[in-house]
């Protein structure tokens, strides 16, 4: 029996009188590249935190590597960079960093650090400054610094290229291209240029209900378009029509 890196079945939120997900199935498969998205409000984060157990579903089931996402176990193999990331500001880089690797079970070590953030192009200096004097673009950094080095088999960026500039995002996308076949990684994301870049796979959330899952290129060739934006278009706007 395969064993899936997420199994999402049937899976229901609300808050109040708001349906945020409805009955969503989606899964991401052991070495894959899986990209998630939709618009403001689709229900993407709130299926991240569901898969992380931020918050409780209120129908249906999560399993991460066959285990109950519930359960801690679960998460014992996933690094994890949040929409908004906001570290402690009075903490230095090589502070933060090397609590996020203490809790990976990594040995901290300097030399990775400043290697790690010179493939983002970030200069090692700021591991001496504290967070608060660091632009968002660099605090950014920091967070997926952390999941660079947690050696951890599934990663889960939600927005990892927030705040970046086109160099850094090229730059991520090239460390991410590294370590194809090692990971399975899950990204959350409004860019269809990342996913139709880096995913094997995708799926789309469109008011909390799934419209695809399958690979980019199959989104192009049932919902038409030159890109995968436009098929994305044509997918949540059916009464568009393709050129």
């Amino acid at each position: 029996m395969t064993v899936n890196a997420i199994d999402i079945v049937e899976v229901s939120k609300r808050f109040g009188p708001t349906t945020v997900l409805d009955r969503v199935n989606l899964l991401v498969q052991n070495g894959s590249f899986f990209g998630l998205v939709g618009g403001n409000g689709a229900g993407k984060t709130t299926l991240v935190k569901a898969v992380l157990n931020l918050n409780r579903p209120d129908q249906g089931t999560i399993h991460i590597q066959g285990i109950a996402a519930h359960e801690v176990a679960a998460r014992n193999g996933i690094a994890y960079l949040p929409e908004r990331f906001l570290p402690p500001g009075d903490l230095t880089g090589r502070e933060f960093l090397t609590f996020m690797l203490r809790l990976h079970g990594v040995t901290p070590r300097l030399e990775i650090m400043a290697e790690t953030l010179l493939s983002l192009d970030m200069n090692p200096d700021a591991l001496r400054k504290p967070i608060r004097a660091l632009s968002k673009g660099m605090t950014q950094k920091l967070g997926l610094a952390s999941c660079l080095m947690s050696t951890k088999p599934i990663w889960i960026l939600d927005e990892p290229t927030s705040g970046l500039d086109p160099l850094a995002r090229a730059l991520l996308k090239k460390e991410l291209h590294k370590q194809r076949g090692k990971i399975t990684l899950f990204i959350n994301t409004h860019l269809l240029v990342d996913v139709a870049e880096l995913c094997d796979a995708m799926a789309i959330l469109h008011h909390g209900q799934l419209l695809f899952h399958g690979a980019p290129t199959e989104c192009r060739t049932r919902f038409g378009g030159h890109s995968l934006e436009e098929s994305y278009l044509y997918a949540v706007r059916p009464q568009s029509e393709p050129p």
